[in-house]
């Protein structure tokens, strides 16, 4: 008789760097792991142009993280900003020791599971501790996903109560859960990566601007591209672990190349001439969310980073700006704003008769 098989079969994603073409998607990806600011990734695309695929192959990427060591998620930043009361009791003796409240660990993609509900989402009643007459609360996925990508397969397909959850927790980079007379507060502050097939839905225009870039996936177009795609995934189907193997070293290489844009990002200044020039194409293009900016100017600072230099410039911007300003101009808004500007105007314009 077979042994049980318990679901802990090794995740063995296929290489991202192994991935053909989809320059674009490759690089806002990239982007989002050297610099979170950026407001995470939206991937846009018929069904089968490795989305997923690109997504998953991210783990072999992720660079470390510092978390918090305390089982009540106590960090450094919470004396800076609170004081020496705004940690537990074992932590601020720790503190005074000068011992580390953090420990080193590695960005996690956290998955958020087609079939999820509200309370999986937020957390919600530990019923382990509830078998014992005992009231506790369990960390959703929301939580799990501090610090580390939050990716949403199919996301213009979420209930929306769920994007809800979703949209105040990535705001904020805190939520509540209340639960009868007890309630938690977690940190969520992960980067969004969503994606999504346009044929199946729109997507709601609040959670759409979460996303900091938005890229559109079409299929190859080379032929030789597309032949290449189907031999490296024969390959990878055929042996998953030789095909890693074989991408190893440029995945190595690549992860290096991020850890030392991360430590040089604090660095990289924007200069006010290509701030000002970036600030008169978002409004050329009446866009009026201000989160266009933070990601224009945040992914150029990431983009200069991985090229090892210190100063944005405006080739910088010219690269990023399709991905981070395309589907952010409202033709609603404008012309609601157009309607109240008449309006008011017919208002004033009776006082001068």
């Amino acid at each position: 008789m077979p042994a049980e098989d318990f679901g802990l079969a090794e995740a063995l994603p296929f290489p991202f760097l192994a991935l053909v073409g989809q320059y674009e998607m490759k690089l806002a990806l990239l982007l989002t792991l050297i610099n979170p600011a950026i407001g995470g990734v939206l991937l846009i695309g018929p069904r089968g142009t490795g989305k997923t695929t690109a997504v998953r192959g991210l783990l072999d990427l992720l660079p470390p993280v510092e978390r918090s060591a305390c089982f009540y998620g106590c960090l450094p930043e919470d004396i800076e900003s609170g004081g020496i009361d705004a940690v537990c009791p074992d932590c601020a003796q720790k503190y005074a020791r000068g011992d580390s409240l953090t420990r080193t660990d590695r960005v996690k993609l956290i998955e958020l599971p087609l079939n999820a509900l509200l309370e999986d989402v937020v957390g919600g009643i530990d019923e382990r501790a509830a078998i014992h007459e005992r009231m506790r609360l369990k960390r959703g996925i929301l939580a799990h996903a501090d610090l580390n990508l939050l990716y949403v397969d199919e996301v213009n397909m979420l209930e929306r109560s769920i994007t809800d959850a979703i949209l105040d927790a990535a705001a904020s980079g805190r939520y509540t859960v209340r639960r009868a007379s007890i309630s938690a507060t977690y940190r969520s502050r992960f980067a969004l990566i969503g994606s999504m097939n346009p044929e199946e839905g729109d997507l709601r225009p609040q959670i759409m601007d979460r996303f900091g870039l938005r890229v559109v996936v079409e299929g190859l177009l080379d032929p030789a591209q597309r032949l290449e795609a189907y031999h490296r995934t024969h390959a990878y189907l055929t042996n998953p672990r030789q095909t890693i193997a074989a991408f190893s070293e440029v995945t190595q290489t690549a992860l290096d190349e991020i850890a030392a844009a991360k430590s040089l990002l604090p660095k990289v200044i924007l200069p006010d001439e290509v701030a000002q020039a970036g600030i008169r194409l978002v409004q050329s293009l009446k866009i009026d969310t201000l989160r266009a900016e933070v990601t224009l100017f945040e992914a150029a600072r990431a983009f200069a980073a991985a090229d090892g230099r210190t100063t944005v410039t405006l080739d910088d911007l010219q690269q990023i700006a399709p991905m981070a300003l395309r589907l952010r101009r409202s033709d609603f808004m404008s012309k609601f704003i157009e309607s109240l500007a008449r309006e008011d105007e017919a208002i004033r314009g009776q006082f001068n008769q």
